[in-house]
């Protein structure tokens, strides 16, 4: 007989301690980037009893770990990332990072946990299986691509005879209540694009400056132009942020510099906008230096994709979570976040979603709490059996046979 959605949710938080202890292990020894030793041990070492076959990256320090039912079927993908911040801890927490200048302020380190506690509760339950369950664990969200990297590697082909046709990822985020799991069909996440422009003058003294091409001020009427640019060219309910995040220039006050240099990023909701953006930002630059005789060098770093969620997923989390946790906790978000996922990769091909969890610290508002990524962000703790249940569950459903 099939496990009941109360029994599941039951099952996970019999096992919070462990779920919990491993968080804040990873939580301890947070490391960045595409590889982390450290951490991938203690996940190796989570996955040992377990009824799974492990394999490890080749680039990255990636794991995936398959689990397969007692009947044949299609695979469905979990995925937890593994890798904190550049970020200097100041929260207090007696289990507080223990490296300086690192730190999970991202809540990777809950992730993992969360999926291993599925893991653990999905071994237990092969019979109601008809497939295999792939457990990815990736490295490198932070900017690094490790998404890209593991299916460079093969990830959904990991099950030859059943490559992967449905997956699902949970993000912790102090930003919405506990206990809430919050989602939304199509553009999730925005695509996150870089820029860097250097606009070349030509120097002089301060004092003379008919004498010389002086590209600060130049510099200054691009970012005004590019600001102009988003509201007068941007469709509003295509959306787009374009924003300059570094400017600099001279080295004296009585120089007239060389050269301004000015770097920042494009956040966009859709392909057909992105491409539209990059190429406006670029354009619009030369331009205005063109007005003042001077040229722009520029460079656009293609970052992340948008993270489209499957509208007939995206439903099934918010259905499975009424069945899991009542209807208060299942929340459709109104809007996309602006921020980046490289789960995209995973997303662009095969269906499927990510939602946020909800985990604001007790006794403060959404609103109010030290956000993701911040060095004074703290995560509800109490709410992970739930995200527990919930991995365990969107696979139960997608392999029921």
């Amino acid at each position: 007989m099939p496990t009941s959605s109360a029994d599941l949710l039951a099952a996970a938080y019999s096992d919070a301690d462990r779920t919990i202890d491993l968080r804040r292990r990873l939580y301890r020894q947070p490391e960045i980037g595409l590889q982390l030793p450290r951490t991938q041990a203690t996940v190796l070492e989570a996955f040992e009893g377990l009824p799974v076959e492990v394999t490890t990256g080749r680039s990255t320090t990636s794991v995936v770990a398959v689990l397969r039912g007692a009947r044949p079927g299609p695979t469905y993908l979990l995925r937890g990332d593994m890798d904190a911040l550049p970020v200097h801890e100041d929260t207090g927490l007696p289990f507080a990072s223990e490296v300086p200048g690192a730190m999970h302020a991202c809540g990777h380190d809950t992730h993992v946990a969360m999926l291993l506690g599925s893991a653990r509760l999905l071994a237990e339950r092969r019979d109601e299986l008809a497939g295999q369950v792939v457990f990815m664990v990736q490295p490198g969200e932070e900017g690094f691509h490790g998404a890209r990297y593991m299916l460079e590697e093969g990830l959904l082909d990991v099950v030859p005879e059943a490559p992967v046709s449905g997956a699902f990822a949970l993000h912790i985020s102090s930003s919405f209540p506990s206990w809430t799991i919050n989602v939304r069909p199509g553009p999730m996440m925005a695509a996150a694009d870089q820029w860097r422009m250097a606009v070349r003058g030509r120097g002089g003294h301060a004092s003379m400056p008919h004498t010389a091409a002086d590209p600060v001020p130049v510099a200054a009427e691009i970012v005004l132009a590019l600001q102009s640019m988003v509201t007068r060219r941007v469709d509003v309910f295509d959306p787009a942020v374009v924003t300059v995040g570094h400017i600099e220039a001279g080295s004296a006050n009585n120089v007239i510099p060389d050269t301004a240099f000015m770097e920042g990023t494009i956040r966009t909701l859709s392909a057909e906008c992105r491409a539209d953006v990059v190429a406006s930002v670029q354009r619009v630059a030369s331009h205005v230096a063109a007005a003042h005789e001077m040229t722009v060098e520029f460079e656009h770093v293609e970052g992340y994709p948008v993270t489209v969620n499957d509208p007939g997923v995206a439903a099934q989390v918010l259905t499975t979570t009424t069945e899991l946790l009542g209807e208060p906790a299942s929340a459709l978000m109104a809007a996309p976040l602006m921020g980046a996922e490289d789960f995209s990769y995973v997303l662009e091909r095969v269906p499927g979603a990510m939602a946020f969890l909800g985990s604001c610290p007790p006794g403060m508002e959404p609103g109010e709490a030290p956000a993701n990524h911040s060095n004074l962000v703290v995560f509800d703790e109490e709410p992970l059996p739930a995200g527990v249940a919930l991995y365990a569950q969107m696979a139960l459903q997608a392999l029921a046979g």
